[in-house]
């Protein structure tokens, strides 16, 4: 894997469908009755919903090869739970040159193009970040009422969904209640996500507790097959770029815990008045130490380094 970060994704074979803050998103070449995506994450890192001007090199590979892991524990772990991951890499005879599948190895992955429900379905097992703030101010999360005299970064009584807006590139998620995303999904499918959220979740809590691992929260993303009325779990799975992720060893109550996740970068931004700017380009200690923490809960999460990862998957 090069040690340079791959922040934008030269893919001439193949038609681009959209670009977001990490992922890109290219057509497949028309697979009859199930149409296919390939999802293509580079190294590009975003915080406070705005992209850096520098990535982190393997990062896109860390993140799909942990996902291909989540989706496969999830489906064993969860009744019912479809999800749109198909295989990693490319189809057969997708066109690309040799040039462009080597760019590719272990960073892209062949999915099922579905309608996506447009708002993150986020999980929170313990009170931290927004919800913290929002919490000390007025006893709620999400407009949910909580316990009295929760501490910073405790554990909740049961995990809670807590959903936001999905924005457009450029925009900022916000914060919303169930009842708000309930009226934006509709009724027909709104508690079906909320269960859904919370089982993949607390599936994921477990399998991630026994390595060590604490998991926060969360956000998964849903979408829909309009042919069958089926849901199915999209995007990215339970990755530092879309969860908090503390040590079971060293967490405490009361205060902020060391994470295995952009926590890093978000502390670097904030500490030198950084927070939401644009064109901000990260100095390399911190992009050594965020990758350093991305290497190592991708080795506790899965079992394997990287590289005995990008071994299995080939040229």
């Amino acid at each position: 894997m090069s040690s340079t970060a791959l922040t934008s994704i030269p893919l001439a074979s193949l038609p681009r469908l959209s670009q977001g803050k990490v992922r890109d998103l290219f057509s497949l070449p028309d697979a009859g009755k199930n149409p296919t995506l390939l999802f293509v994450t580079s190294d590009r890192i975003s915080a406070y919903d705005v992209i850096l001007k520098n990535g982190i090199p393997t990062k896109g590979a860390i993140l799909t090869l942990l996902s291909a892991k989540w989706f496969e524990v999830l489906s064993s772990r969860v009744p019912g739970l479809k999800h749109h991951f198909l295989h990693l890499g490319p189809p057969p005879a997708s066109g690309l040159t040799a040039d462009e599948e080597q760019m590719l190895r272990g960073r892209s992955m062949t999915v099922r193009r579905l309608k996506i429900f447009p708002i993150e379905a986020i999980v929170r097992g313990y009170v931290t970040g927004s919800a913290w703030s929002e919490y000390e101010k007025t006893q709620t999360i999400h407009g949910l009422p909580q316990p009295s005299g929760l501490k910073r970064c405790e554990r909740l009584p049961q995990p809670i969904y807590t959903p936001s807006t999905k924005a457009e590139l450029g925009d900022k998620d916000i914060n919303i209640s169930p009842d708000e995303a309930r009226s934006i999904v509709g009724d027909k499918y709104a508690s079906c996500l909320e269960e859904l959220a919370l089982a993949c979740y607390k599936a994921g809590a477990a399998y991630a507790e026994g390595r060590g691992i604490i998991i926060a929260d969360t956000k998964f993303e849903f979408g829909l097959d309009e042919e069958t009325d089926e849901i199915y779990l999209v995007d990215e799975v339970l990755t530092p770029d879309s969860s908090r992720f503390w040590s079971k060893e060293d967490y405490q109550v009361g205060r902020e815990q060391d994470s295995f996740d952009k926590q890093v970068l978000r502390n670097w931004l904030t500490d030198n008045g950084l927070k939401g700017k644009p064109d901000v380009e990260m100095p390399p200690e911190v992009v050594e130490k965020t990758k350093g923490r991305y290497t190592e809960v991708f080795k506790l999460m899965t079992g394997e380094s990287l590289e005995e990862a990008l071994a299995k998957v080939g040229h």
